[in-house]
């Protein structure tokens, strides 16, 4: 598959940093998740997770968004210590959106339903409720199908709509959690153009895990390694696949890009 990037952001103007775990902790009883972990995403960025299964990157969105908290370190959104703040706060106030792996929409209901019911949630002024399902409607290319049921959509119109419903509140965060999995080469493909089209005309901050790793450094500025509880390697993509610790934890020797 050819690169869906034509650029990467090596450097930020600003550096401003968005999010930043702090000497971050967790465990599951007496098992270990993630062990004094410490990274920054800055503004702008798409910023890519790898690893095994279990090593703790969905925990990581997890902890991001709140519904669960580490044992030791902080969490910070715009520099603020975001431990008091439970998960609907969270999502207003520092505008975080998270597209899960599975679901994330109302089986029974048409795509048009679906956007109208999160509309009256994190809409307030109800004359701009419709104003925004029309943009995202637009955007997503999703008019021809808004009065189907979302159970009868394909694969790429369910994570298309996921991403919609998502966006609905505007966020300046995006959390995508497994967003290539069980999709088509071609939907992968579409949906790698969408990220890249919301980081550049929405500037919108995108925070990807997932295990296809071709896909993700597809379309990535910067991604870590997660092995073993503990960050092993973080860089831009090409010098990540470079990277002996890297390659010794998750990508193994013959592991290439293209």
């Amino acid at each position: 598959m050819a690169i869906i990037k034509k650029f990467r952001i090596k450097s930020f103007k600003n550096l401003n940093t968005i999010i930043e775990f702090k000497n971050v902790s967790l465990s599951y009883g007496n098992r270990l998740i993630l062990d004094n972990i410490n990274f920054k995403i800055n503004e702008g960025q798409i910023f890519g997770m790898l690893g095994p299964n279990g090593v703790g990157k969905s925990t990581i969105f997890n902890l991001i968004t709140g519904l669960i908290y580490p044992k030791h370190g902080k969490i910070l959104i715009n520099g603020q210590d975001t431990s008091q703040f439970p998960v609907y706060l969270r999502t207003k106030k520092f505008k975080v959106g998270y597209v899960p792996q599975y679901g994330g929409y109302f089986n029974d209901m048409t795509l048009n339903e679906n956007l109208k019911a999160i509309s009256e949630i994190v809409i307030d002024n109800k004359n701009l409720r419709q104003e925004r399902i029309d943009y995202l409607l637009s955007k997503f290319e999703l008019e021809n199908v808004k009065n189907i049921k979302a159970k009868f959509l394909s694969g790429g119109q369910k994570k298309k709509l996921v991403i919609a419903l998502s966006l609905m509140s505007n966020p300046k965060v995006l959390l995508l959690d497994e967003c290539f999995a069980a999709l088509d080469v071609l939907t992968i493909k579409m949906l790698q153009e969408i990220i890249v089209n919301l980081q550049q005309e929405n500037q919108i901050t995108i925070c990807i895990c997932d295990h296809q790793a071709r896909d993700l450094l597809a379309c990535v500025d910067v991604a870590m390694i997660l092995s073993n509880c503990k960050i092993v390697a973080q860089d831009t993509p090409s010098n990540l696949v470079k990277n002996i610790n890297a390659k010794n934890a998750y990508f193994g020797e013959s592991f290439k890009i293209n």
